[in-house]
């Protein structure tokens, strides 16, 4: 018997809050902190409310494999928690808030575009956009705001490869657009009256801009490029084109500045909590740099089994992607009432599915504070165990830019390593955290650039 097939017989457990605003505090104080000790409390399923809004908690590692069955696509949609991003931009859908046919079509369109097959042959183009990166905004001698250096090299970065351009002019924009919709719109822990903000408007403002110049490009290059040296952006525009019907041009806007949305805070974020945790604990850091600079000593890098040759550089990215996860948990809505382990969930009821729990847990990862980037070598492998590992999230969902990601933040960082004698503030700072938007280090973290590697 199923977990969502198992008779109702538990009462399902209300976690207290303060009144009107639930368990916002918690939520926003530490989001993953915040899910492990209810889960420890209880157990895979409870009841909290934030802002007035009643939501159902789903934890653990049973959340975690229950996304990835049939029975959890036929009982949880996306839809709902996308609603709001997807009016803001007055669009009709965007590959998030989308499920079944509709949802794989989308992911169909962008599929190659957002795959590490997308950036085949440029790994070293992807060496030299970070290096110009390194050189603009990493001077010697300075303290170093890492997130937003990080973001200044995600978007010059996913610009150029996969649109063809790098607006970096844009940044401030697209993050603070980002930061308004998602903390009001889709996570919904900020009040609807700050989209009034004259700030707020214009950066929206300037990322309209910035995406009816993608169309204006996508649209000049249309018919003159060959399939296989296509970007996302002329996968996009191509099917406007041709099947207008599912890439109508009311949503040529929000789906070509997509990779912008979905890189800039996720992958900023992990790249900069990767320059904490390598440079924090020193063996690490010398294995790294043993590494990268084998990697590089040969000149121009070779694509073939890059990251099995970097096995210590990837166990740190894979640690830190535990301690550190961007997809703490997913926000899904029931489709029909269905229970869950003994608990009944209603039809139309929102839910979060807390899958990054098992990343905190002892009985999946011994010791699970500490930072061990062996864990997942064999035989340990800890992370292969069903369920214990969504640093990308779960289910028809999962972050379709993984394998690209995962080149991305492989090469980015065994360059910055490579280039550049980095340090903390000191050997005993302890990283400040951020939650909203996405979890990630604080926007205040530094290091600083004690000079050249190579």
């Amino acid at each position: 018997m199923s977990v969502a097939e198992s008779v109702a017989h538990r009462e399902t457990p209300v976690i207290p809050g303060l009144p009107l605003i639930g368990s916002l505090l918690g939520m926003a104080k530490d989001p993953a902190q915040f899910f492990l000790d209810c889960y420890r409390k209880y157990g895979s399923v409870a009841r909290l409310s934030i802002l007035g809004q009643k939501y159902v908690l789903i934890s653990g590692i049973e959340a975690a494999n229950f996304m990835g069955t049939r029975e959890g696509r036929d009982c949880l949609r996306s839809k709902e928690f996308w609603e709001g991003l997807v009016s803001e931009y007055s669009a009709t859908r965007i590959l998030t808030g989308e499920d079944g046919e509709s949802h794989k079509q989308l992911r169909d369109i962008m599929r190659h575009g957002y795959s590490k097959e997308s950036i085949k042959g440029r790994y070293n183009e992807l060496v030299t956009i970070t290096d110009g990166a390194l050189k603009r905004d990493w001077p010697v001698g300075k303290d170093v705001p890492v997130v937003e250096a990080m973001q200044y090299m995600v978007v010059d970065q996913l610009g150029t490869i996969l649109t063809g351009a790098a607006p970096l002019e844009y940044v401030k924009d697209i993050r603070t657009t980002i930061l308004y919709i998602l903390n009001v719109l889709v996570t919904r822990q900020r009040p609807k009256i700050l989209l009034k903000r004259p700030q707020y408007k214009k950066a929206k403002a300037r990322v309209f801009e910035l995406g009816e110049k993608m169309i204006a490009d996508a649209k000049a290059r249309f018919g003159k490029i060959a399939e296989e040296d296509r970007n996302l952006i002329d996968d996009v525009y191509a099917a406007h084109i041709n099947t207008p019907e599912i890439m109508p041009a009311s949503d040529l806007i929000v789906t070509m500045t997509g990779p912008y949305v979905a890189g800039l805070d996720t992958v900023a974020n992990t790249t900069s909590a990767i320059v904490y945790t390598v440079l924090k604990h020193p063996g690490v850091k010398e294995r790294v740099y043993a590494e990268v600079d084998a990697l590089f000593a040969e000149g121009t890098v070779d694509e073939d089994g890059l990251l099995k040759r970097l096995p210590a550089l990837n166990g740190a990215i894979m640690e830190t992607m535990r301690l550190y996860p961007i997809a703490v948990a997913q926000m899904r809505t029931a489709t029909k009432d269905f229970v869950f382990d003994g608990h009944q969930i209603k039809e139309g009821e929102m839910v979060y599915l807390g899958t990054s729990v098992p990343h905190f847990m002892d009985e999946y990862y011994p010791d699970a504070k500490k930072f061990d980037i062996d864990r997942y070598q064999k035989p340990r492998a800890e992370h292969l165990k069903a369920g214990a590992y969504s640093p990308y999230g779960r289910g028809p969902h999962t972050c379709l830019g993984k394998s690209l990601a995962e080149v991305q933040i492989a090469l980015s960082m065994a360059r910055v390593f490579h280039k550049l004698d980095l340090e903390l503030e000191s050997p005993g700072y302890e990283l400040k955290t951020k939650t909203a938007p996405t979890p990630g280090p604080a926007m205040d973290f530094k290091v600083r650039v004690k000079g050249i590697r190579h």
